[in-house]
């Protein structure tokens, strides 16, 4: 089974290279322009995996993660701040927002799949945790 990845993105360029790392991996990718989009999709999808830009236009993805992390049903899926904000707390405030990790901007080709797999372990096919 395919697994699902959300992709809350409003940078085309950088949208589009993470569409083609993750196709080209095998994954089904549901992407979202928008923070309402991405609550939209992502309660709608209910995806193995929530890829999410920091920098978004209206509301930051800090208050999108918050506001993902409502949601009973999304819950368990891991959520990955995708960001180039680098500085001293920055990691520390996506993960009080409720981001399970994150990801450097520029994405590294050569290390994203890995990257994407070590959040995966967390949530395998069919939603049981591995141990």
């Amino acid at each position: 089974m395919k697994r699902t990845i959300l992709v809350i993105e409003d940078n085309e360029q950088n949208l589009y290279l993470a569409t083609f790392l993750l196709e080209q991996s095998g994954f089904t990718v549901v992407a979202a322009r928008s923070e309402p989009e991405g609550i939209t999709a992502a309660a709608r999808f209910q995806p193995d995996l929530i890829l999410l830009d920091i920098q978004l236009p209206q509301m930051d993805g800090y208050a999108v993660a918050r506001e993902l992390r409502q949601n009973p049903a999304l819950r368990d899926v891991p959520v990955v701040a995708v960001t180039s904000y680098a500085m001293v707390g920055d990691r520390e405030r996506t993960l009080e927002a409720g981001c399970n990790g994150y990801i450097e901007k520029p994405i590294n080709p050569d290390t994203f799949r890995t990257e994407i797999d070590n959040y995966l372990k967390v949530r395998p096919v069919g939603g049981e945790a591995q141990s």
